[in-house]
This record gives structure tokens, C-alpha cells and sequence, in this order.
């Protein structure tokens, strides 16, 4: 089973440790009065991930409503078949979910990926290079007080 560490506003711990070490860990924080959520995956993606990740993430979105997601790609690299569907019907499940998505790597094919996940989501989608994640949480957090 895949690691989760979960990261309330408080930053309390929450380890969920892999059993295996090829399973990807999923690392989320919630920011800015929980509107704000944080996710890093590395490694590759398998469907016990989705197992423990999905119902935090409806917790939060039962708690605060709409999120705006910062989904760091550094050092993921790819799903298997079984995950791969797993998000698909997470997509289509939380479709209106989200607010904003910042997808964030250093690959081409995580920035083609950004693009790919459009029709998926209501979800404002844009792309930032690991370079510029200071500008992704920027735009996340940009009209809050509006």
C-alpha cells in the first residue's frame, strides 16, 4: 500500500507508510484555510494509492467546498493501467471539484498531461514549470479576497 501523508493547516503529521518501496507516496498539505491543497506524488502510481488519496480529498472538499490543487510532478513518473483508470473515474467523479489546478514539473509530458486533463474537469488548468512554482501558488492564491 502506497504512503499518504496528510498535512492539515497545522501541519500535524499523518503518515500512511508504503509497504513496499516502488509504491508511490502522495504527500498533501492544506493551505490558506484548507481552500488551498497541496498534493506531490512521486514514484509511480497504482491503485491503492487512489484507496487512501480519494477519501481525503472528498473529507476536504465535504469540508471547505471547491479547492484549488497544486499537483507537483517532480519525480512522478507514470501510473499503471489499474491507476490509470482509477483517476480517470476520479476526474469524471469530481469533475466540479475543483476551482483551480496548478500542475507543476519538468517533463514535457507532464505539461501535455495539464492539457489532456482539461476535458475533465470545470477546473481552470495551467501549466508551470518547477521553476516557477512560486508563480503556480501565486495564481492559486490570486482573488481569494475578492
Amino acid at each position: 500500500m502506497a504512503g499518504l501523508t496528510i498535512l492539515p493547516q497545522a501541519s500535524r503529521p499523518i503518515n500512511l507508510t508504503p509497504s513496499r518501496k516502488f509504491k508511490m507516496p502522495i504527500q498533501i498539505k492544506e493551505d490558506d484555510g484548507g481552500k488551498l491543497l497541496r498534493v506531490h506524488v512521486t514514484g509511480k502510481l497504482v491503485v491503492t494509492d487512489y484507496e487512501q488519496f480519494v477519501p481525503e480529498f472528498e473529507r476536504l472538499v465535504r469540508q471547505y467546498g471547491k479547492l484549488r490543487v497544486l499537483f507537483d510532478l517532480i519525480g512522478f513518473h507514470g501510473w499503471t493501467a489499474s491507476a490509470l483508470w482509477a483517476d480517470t473515474k476520479f476526474a469524471v467523479h469530481h469533475f466540479s471539484d475543483i476551482d483551480r489546478l496548478a500542475v507543476v514539473g519538468d517533463k514535457k509530458w507532464q505539461e501535455g498531461m495539464a492539457t489532456f486533463c482539461k476535458p475533465f474537469t470545470k477546473a481552470n488548468v495551467r501549466y508551470f514549470e518547477h521553476t516557477n512554482a512560486v508563480g503556480a501558488r501565486r495564481w492559486l492564491e490570486d482573488d481569494y479576497a475578492k
